[in-house]
């Protein structure tokens, strides 16, 4: 086959969409154009997201600017490649109709996720490395994408939560403006313990554990009379983003109250029920 007649091949008519008729050569053009553009796009986002590290720069500033760099580049890939085929933009207006009716009988969720994420990383209310509460789960958030927001759970699952459902309900974000966080435990010693002695005992064991801040200063209450107990509460800050650390902090605490206690000859209570017998009663032998 001469030169002549494979250049004939590829300006072979084949339709014509909207007065533009198109060739062989640019059905064959137009997905080379779109596939080269796509990876050229991969490759720019990762250099000047690799770059943008690199710097220190904000994880979801590199986040954001990475989906619109993506949103952008699309976009003009497509018009590109219509271009090519000499395909005007208009020729898609029935279809476009036709789309939008049904993204709006079908597509609802679909499209509220999506504008939903896109507010998350531009008003930034919930950003990657947060602690959240949602519900009954508690995680760090690990990637915001244009439909759901993935979080790693304190367990080490991985849950994916719709975008919508973050800003339509409440969410509990532990990290919002800091990682302080304020914690406390509670504990009962038996009645007829000294009270002031206690609290010191309480407060000794909590500046004692490194993790706790000495700003905000932690302190004691002496919280209520129980029914078997004397109860204190005390409640101190903790620099952390994570619910493990928290437990283990109160953990440690609690593992040196029972020895500053049992040093001190106090005894953490626990319940019980006092009998009394009324001495009038009298028990018949039968």
């Amino acid at each position: 086959m001469q030169l002549i007649d494979f250049i004939k091949i590829l300006n072979y008519p084949t339709i014509t969409i909207a007065g533009q008729e198109i060739s062989v050569g640019q059905w064959l053009m137009a997905p080379l154009v779109f596939i080269v553009g796509y990876l050229l796009t991969k490759w720019l986002i990762s250099t000047i997201s690799k770059r943008l590290v690199a710097r220190q720069a904000d994880p979801n500033l590199v986040h954001l600017i990475s989906r619109l760099i993506y949103i952008l580049a699309i976009a003009v890939l497509v018009v590109t490649t219509l271009d090519l085929i000499n395909v005007p933009i208009t020729a898609f207006a029935f279809l476009s109709g036709a789309i939008a009716i049904g993204i709006g009988f079908g597509a609802q969720n679909i499209i509220n996720n999506f504008i939903s994420g896109w507010i998350l990383m531009w008003e930034r209310p919930i950003r990657i490395g947060d602690f959240l509460e949602v519900d009954d789960a508690k995680g760090v958030v690990e990637e915001i994408n244009t439909r759901s927001t993935r979080i790693r759970r304190i367990d080490g699952v991985h849950m994916l939560i719709p975008n919508s459902k973050l800003l339509e309900n409440t969410v509990i974000n532990w990290t919002l403006v800091d990682n302080l966080v304020r914690t406390s435990v509670r504990v009962g010693v038996s009645y007829g313990s000294p009270a002031k002695k206690v609290a010191e005992l309480i407060m000794q064991a909590t500046v004692e554990q490194k993790e706790v801040l000495i700003d905000p200063k932690p302190w004691v209450i002496f919280e209520d009379f129980g029914d078997n107990s004397l109860i204190f509460d005390v409640y101190f800050w903790v620099n952390s983003n994570v619910e493990g650390g928290l437990r283990v902090v109160r953990s440690n605490i609690r593992f040196r109250l029972e020895a500053l206690f049992s040093e001190n000859q106090i005894v953490i209570a626990f319940p019980q029920q006092d009998v009394h017998i009324d001495g009038a009663i009298t028990l018949l032998n039968k």
